[in-house]
C-alpha cells in the first residue's frame, strides 16, 4: 500500500484538493476532521481539565481555548500532548485498515505535516501551492480571518517556497479547478504506476 501525504499552507485549497482524492475513490484521512470530533468526543474532557471554562455541553469552544493557547509555546505544548496521541491513534487505525483491505494507495491529509515530522510517514509527498498573492486573498476573505491572525499562522508553518522543494508532487490550484482536477488524476495515475514497480 502506497501511503502519500497531502499538505499545503493556509489558503492554497488543500481541502478541496483532497475532496478530488475522494472522488477518484482515494481513502483520505483528515487529520482536522479528526481534530474537529475529538473536541466534541474523547479529548473534550482532557482539554478541559488542563484548560478550565474552554469546554461547554460536552465541546471543545475553540474561541475559549485560542485564549488559553495561541502565543503560548508552553500552553500550546500541553494542548498538543493531550491530541497528537489520540489523533496518532486514529491515523494508524485508518492505516491498519485500508492496509487489510489491500487498498494500493492511501492519502493522508495533514496540514501541517512536515511541522509535526509526518514527512516520515509517508512514501510520497504532495504539496497544494498557489501564489502568495492569491493565497492572501484567499485567506483574508474569510469571514473569522484579519492580517494579523494571517500573519501568526503562517509563522508558525513551513513556508510555501520550502514546502514545494521537499515535495515529489506540486499541485498548483492557481491555475484553476479543472488544471487541479487534471494533476490529481496525473499523479493518482504515477502512484498507483509505482505502487506496481515495487
Amino acid at each position: 500500500m502506497i501511503i502519500a501525504g497531502l499538505t499545503g499552507s493556509i489558503g492554497m485549497g488543500k481541502s478541496t484538493t483532497a475532496a478530488m482524492f475522494i472522488e477518484r475513490g482515494v481513502p483520505v484521512h483528515d487529520a482536522d476532521a479528526v481534530v474537529h470530533a475529538l473536541y466534541e468526543g474523547e479529548a473534550a474532557d482532557k482539554i478541559e481539565a488542563e484548560f478550565p471554562g474552554t469546554v461547554t455541553n460536552g465541546r471543545v469552544d475553540r474561541s475559549m481555548l485560542a485564549k488559553h493557547v495561541v502565543g503560548k509555546p508552553e500552553a500550546m505544548k500541553k494542548l498538543e500532548s493531550i491530541v497528537h496521541p489520540l489523533v496518532a491513534a486514529k491515523r494508524d487505525e485508518f492505516l491498519a485498515t485500508h492496509r487489510k483491505n489491500e487498498e494500493p494507495l492511501v492519502i493522508l491529509d495533514i496540514p501541517l505535516l512536515f511541522e509535526t515530522g509526518g514527512d516520515s510517514l509517508v512514501d510520497w509527498i504532495i504539496v497544494v501551492t498557489a501564489s502568495a498573492e492569491t493565497q492572501r486573498q484567499r485567506v483574508l476573505s474569510r469571514p473569522d480571518m484579519n492580517p494579523e491572525k494571517f500573519e501568526a499562522i503562517l509563522a508558525r508553518q513551513v513556508p510555501d517556497s520550502e514546502k514545494r522543494k521537499r515535495a515529489d508532487f506540486l499541485i498548483d490550484t492557481d491555475q484553476g479547478m479543472e488544471a487541479a482536477h487534471h494533476q490529481v488524476q496525473h499523479i493518482i495515475a504515477e502512484l498507483h504506476q509505482a505502487g506496481k514497480s515495487v
